[in-house]
């Protein structure tokens, strides 16, 4: 059995980067973001969610063509 823990896991981030990445973009209000000194938190956190989810990706289907 070939199972590869680092595609469900870079599936996982990729989903919820991107679904953070859309929401601090496009639909979320510039009043939320008051608190944390006007940052886009859940931007930020999308990008980097996007990067390791995305990474996770590349390093899975690098391992599969390894075996």
């Amino acid at each position: 059995m070939n199972f590869d823990l680092r595609f469900p896991i870079g599936l996982l981030f990729s989903l919820y980067g991107g679904l953070l990445v859309v929401y601090g973009a496009f639909v979320s209000d510039k009043a939320i973001y008051e608190r944390s000194l006007g940052i886009n938190i859940n931007l930020w956190w999308g990008v980097v969610m996007l990067v390791f989810g995305t990474g996770m990706l590349l390093l899975a289907v690098r391992g599969s063509k390894k075996s």
